[in-house]
Formats: C-alpha cells, structure tokens, sequence
C-alpha cells in the first residue's frame, strides 16, 4: 500500500469513528466543495463500489429520510453521489460515492494530508497496514446497527 492509498483509508476511516464519538456541531457550506458538515459525514458514510440503501444510511445517521434525500440532491448535484434503484425492488433509492465525491472528501477531511502521510511515514509497512485495518475496523463497528 502506498502512502497516498494509506492516507485516502484513514481519511474515509477517520471521519467515521470522529461522527460516533464526538460532541455534534455545525458549520456552513463554506468550503470550496461546498460542503457543510453533514454534506461531509454522509459522504464518508458512502462508498464506491458497494451502494448502500438510502434508509439504511439516514437510520445510522439519525437522519429523516426526507431530510437526508434533500441533503443527497445537493450532493448529486454537485457530483459527488450517484443515486440508482434497486434493481429487485424499485422503490429503494441506492446512494454511492463518485469519483468527484472520493476528491471532495479528502480536501475536507478533518485530517491534514500532508500531516497525516508524515505521520504514516513513521511507521512500518507492516504497523502502517496494521493500522489503517484497525481504524477500518472500528468504523465498520461504528456503521452496524446497535
């Protein structure tokens, strides 16, 4: 795993474990992506290759349904969601990240790239993937249902 793959892992891993465990606040779509603070935690909620079901998200997030599909037609606005429906059952709308929405998440992670790759540089490849796995595992622990 290189460095730059490393970084992107804990930037979308991060994130995750910071929306369970921190205390909530807001911010504006001030950013240059345009992103408000819950326009970020759903997209580092997403992935890219496996969608997940609109409903499924907005329970984990604590959201509406309704409010998060607004929130979702401004990220697909922008390009940074592909929504779809499910092929077995057409009212599930499915939600997965872009390629654009991957770009948006890494220049607003909470984590500094540059920072956090000399970070990573410290440590071995082998405590480096150990790591990134654990981090990973934790926020697929935080996405379960309780």
């Amino acid at each position: 795993m290189t460095i730059d793959q490393a970084v992107e892992r804990v930037q979308f891993a991060y994130p995750q474990i910071y929306f369970a465990c921190h205390t909530r606040h807001a911010r504006t779509r001030s950013t240059a992506h345009q992103l408000s603070h819950r326009d970020a935690t759903i997209l580092v909620h997403l992935d890219r290759r496996t969608p997940v079901r609109l409903t499924r998200l907005a329970a984990h997030l604590g959201l509406a349904a309704s409010t998060l599909s607004e929130a979702v037609a401004h990220l697909a606005a922008l390009g940074y969601v592909q929504k779809t429906t499910d092929a077995r059952d057409r009212r599930v709308t499915l939600l997965a990240l872009t390629a654009r929405g991957a770009v948006a998440v890494r220049a607003s992670s909470v984590l500094e790239a540059p920072r956090l790759a000399v970070v990573l540089r410290r440590m071995t490849t082998a405590d480096r993937a150990r790591a990134i796995a654990g981090l990973q595992a934790i926020a697929e622990a935080c996405r379960r249902r309780r």
